[in-house]
């Protein structure tokens, strides 16, 4: 039998212990562990869950890799365009992790209502288009369908939906001026049968989604020709990687963007959360490792007397510190215990029913997003349990100055 911990085990269980003058600020100790946790989860969920979700929102508008065409077009509206008859589309088999390629283009005009109007950019997308971030915006109606013939169905942004005071099923005109002004401009009447929100009014505020088809009649495009291409990996943490590959695979003439060189602000800005999250952790595990060193500190002024009896009785420094220690981290695992209900329960609660809003203008997104993975709960619950047990060695070490004839004697 383990001597230290059967002798920990009965402190702990003993009822003058739980009502001994130490008691209050081992609950301390125990409630600095659970807040600590609890503020550490907070900062790991919302960190990167509001990384991952700005980051998902830019790449469904552009994809993680742009192919353009070389020129100085600063502008979202295509220009030159590109031309289908590429060795890379419709399939990019000579980059591994490459998931999907997707020709675009983007062409701006003028919304027109009855009582308002907006500028806007169409975003032309064809048969080829993946869906799959759009469908998580969706909030009213459906998805286009441009697999058959040419359509006037468009996809709106609740955003430019309610400025301009339009609903589902509605029709608009939307006008697309030409270079030349003593031109007519072409005016189409689209039908909007989906309305969506990505929280990300940057572009929920710019973009509606359209057949292609009518950006390359009115630019007077061949079928083949179209704005820019966007391709989609499988790993974003392979990005810098895949964007190079990407370049090396593409022709001389046509040029390739990360996302991440495109909105350099935008990811650059995401990145100070990395360090928020290290910073926070930093400080929440040196308050809890105090607070513990605290209580042990009081745990073995309480115990003087039986420390020195088991110095008398033979026992080693060692063997005295490693039962005050398992106490430790009794109370260490039960302050994460606590932690681990109270801040699961926080953020299931957050992630299911959206209980704090916040700003798209400021965050990109409408409400706080979380990122729940058993990996880092178990990787923060070991390193809290670790530190803590470390940084209680150093206090310990006071077991060694008890004198056994002082102890015995002490009140």
């Amino acid at each position: 039998m383990n001597f230290e911990y059967f002798i920990a085990k009965r402190i702990i269980s003993s009822k003058s212990y739980k009502s001994s003058i130490s008691a209050p600020i081992i609950k301390i100790g125990i409630a600095a562990i659970a807040i600590g946790l609890i503020v550490m989860m907070i900062a790991i969920a919302t960190g990167i869950g509001l990384q991952q979700k700005i980051r998902d929102k830019v790449v469904a508008f552009n994809g993680h890799v742009l192919i353009t065409n070389y020129d100085s077009n600063n502008s979202e509206e295509s220009i030159t365009p590109i031309s289908t008859d590429q060795e890379f589309y419709p399939d990019f088999k000579a980059v591994e992790g490459v998931d999907h390629i997707q020709a675009v283009a983007s062409k701006f005009g003028i919304i027109r209502t009855e009582t308002d109007f907006e500028g806007a950019y169409l975003k032309g997308v064809g048969a080829d288009y993946n869906w799959k971030y759009f469908q998580e915006f969706l909030i009213e109606g459906k998805l286009p369908n441009y697999t058959n013939k040419r359509n006037e169905d468009v996809l709106v942004s609740q955003y430019l939906a309610n400025r301009l005071e339009l609903k589902l099923n509605e029709t608009f005109q939307m006008v697309f001026p030409k270079e030349d002004p003593e031109k007519l401009p072409n005016i189409i009447t689209y039908t909007i049968v989906g309305v969506y929100n990505s929280g990300f009014q940057d572009f929920d505020a710019n973009y509606l989604v359209g057949d292609i088809r009518h950006i390359q009649r009115i630019n007077k495009w061949k079928k083949d020709q179209i704005g820019n291409f966007e391709v989609f990996i499988n790993d974003y943490d392979e990005l810098t990687e895949k964007g190079i590959e990407i370049y090396e695979n593409t022709p001389s003439t046509l040029n390739t963007q990360t996302i991440t060189h495109k909105y350099g602000s935008i990811f650059e800005w995401i990145k100070i959360f990395d360090t928020n999250i290290y910073g926070i952790m930093g400080i929440m595990i040196l308050v809890a490792g105090i607070n513990m060193i605290t209580a042990l500190l009081v745990l073995i002024l309480e115990r003087t007397q039986m420390i020195g009896i088991l110095k008398a009785l033979g026992s080693s420094n060692w063997s005295i510190r490693k039962l005050f220690l398992y106490n430790a981290s009794y109370l260490i695992i039960l302050g994460l215990f606590w932690g681990n209900i109270l801040g699961l329960g926080l953020l299931f609660a957050q992630k299911y029913l959206k209980l704090f809003p916040l700003d798209p203008n400021v965050y990109y997104v409408t409400e706080a997003p979380v990122f729940i993975s058993a990996s880092y709960v178990i990787a923060l619950n070991f390193g809290t349990l670790i530190l803590c047990l470390l940084m209680l060695l150093v206090p310990s070490y006071i077991i060694t100055k008890i004198s056994p004839v002082k102890a015995i004697r002490f009140e």
